[in-house]
């Protein structure tokens, strides 16, 4: 009982886990209510960035804590797992059949598309256990999951991309494998700001920022296809060695 009381749900980074759910349940609203996917990608990249400070917050005032750890998790599920899930089943009821099918099939199939959120609860269940993913990732990160799927639908949208419901069971179904998958793939943090420490860090940072000055629309999709790709070629190459 005394440890139940010690328990504190009202610190900081709690407070900007919160932010991060919230923000995923307004975008998952707005994508359902109005259709604007350009303000959900929004809303989801406010989510990244209440994600992001949760955890730098809870270092900084040294308030880590299990509670916030789970708390964590179950905020990006719903933030980067079941929001884009809603806006894909969204496009995918938006759009038609590539090869002309029936409707009355194709419709059923578009709730594969909540795999998403099946497997980002998967990954994320499965981070919180795993003491090897301090320094790298296993699988796709899911905020990189769920901005990649945002701008995706954005751009569709914009009128930028045409999908069809083809596309989107197939880049979902795909995405989730990578969440799930065993690629290891670099993280972003510096322990150092040395070149020879950072030298795919440092490589990967000017490659997005020359993708945002020269594809703007499609900059986040290119990023994070380039953030798998490097990080499968890597891992490859040191599975090889």
């Amino acid at each position: 009982m005394d440890k139940i009381k010690s328990i504190r749900l009202f610190t900081l980074p709690n407070a900007l886990t919160l932010a991060n759910l919230v923000a995923g349940a307004i975008a998952i609203v707005v994508a359902l209510k109005t259709g604007n996917y350009e303000l959900s990608f929004w809303l989801i990249i406010a989510a990244a960035v209440f994600d992001f400070f949760d955890g730098f917050a809870a270092r900084l005032l040294k308030q880590q804590s299990e509670l916030g750890v789970q708390l964590d998790s179950l905020a990006d599920d719903i933030s980067f797992g079941l929001a884009p899930a809603v806006v894909m089943y969204e496009v995918y009821c938006n759009t038609t059949s590539y090869y002309s099918l029936d409707q009355g099939v194709m419709q059923p199939l578009g709730y594969l598309v909540f795999i998403i959120a099946a497997f980002s609860a998967l990954r994320l269940a499965k981070f919180n256990i795993d003491t090897t993913q301090s320094t790298e990732f296993e699988g796709l990160p899911t905020p990189a999951n769920a901005l990649m799927l945002m701008s995706l639908a954005t751009l569709y949208a914009n009128g930028q991309v045409e999908l069809y419901q083809e596309h989107v069971l197939l880049i979902s179904v795909a995405a989730s494998l990578l969440l799930v998958s065993p690629i290891r793939m670099f993280a972003l943090k510096f322990k150092s700001f040395r070149w020879a420490d950072n030298k795919l860090r440092y490589g990967f940072l000017l490659a997005a920022l020359s993708f945002i000055i020269f594809f703007t629309a499609y900059s986040i999709v290119a990023i994070i296809v380039l953030y798998i790709v490097v990080s499968t070629l890597r891992w490859m190459f040191v599975a090889k060695k």
